[in-house]
């Protein structure tokens, strides 16, 4: 599959499931998915522009009417083209290692002391 081919070993980047589906983070951003049939890429301003011009991307709404800022649709004719669409792929991991990591979440995992439990 295009997904695992385009983004096996890419330094920094942390596979993990969001909402049951395959994911890449890196500095806790994401910035390569999978969402139903599709693949979704993290872009910045001039790249997303070049890249919706290819034929079939499309910007990624997870619902309809709701569009998630900076990320797009992967057209299936890059995803039957892993040489042509593992450039994007780091050009989105470059991008989202430029942000600011993300402070790490507190996953409630622990067990809190019994004087916590009033």
């Amino acid at each position: 599959m295009a997904f695992e081919v385009t983004t096996s070993n890419l330094p920094e980047a942390e596979p993990r499931k969001m909402f049951g589906y395959s994911c890449i983070f890196a500095k806790g951003h994401m910035f390569a998915g999978l969402h139903e049939a599709s693949m979704v890429l993290r872009l910045p301003g001039e790249q997303r522009t070049e890249f919706l011009r290819g034929k079939g991307a499309n910007q990624f709404e997870p619902m309809p009417g709701r569009a998630m800022r900076e990320y797009e649709i992967v057209p299936s004719v890059l995803l039957k083209a892993p040489v042509q669409l593992r450039p994007w792929v780091e050009k989105s991991l470059a991008y989202v290692s430029s942000l600011p990591a993300k402070p790490k979440r507190d996953t409630g995992g622990g067990r809190r002391s019994r004087s916590a439990k009033k």
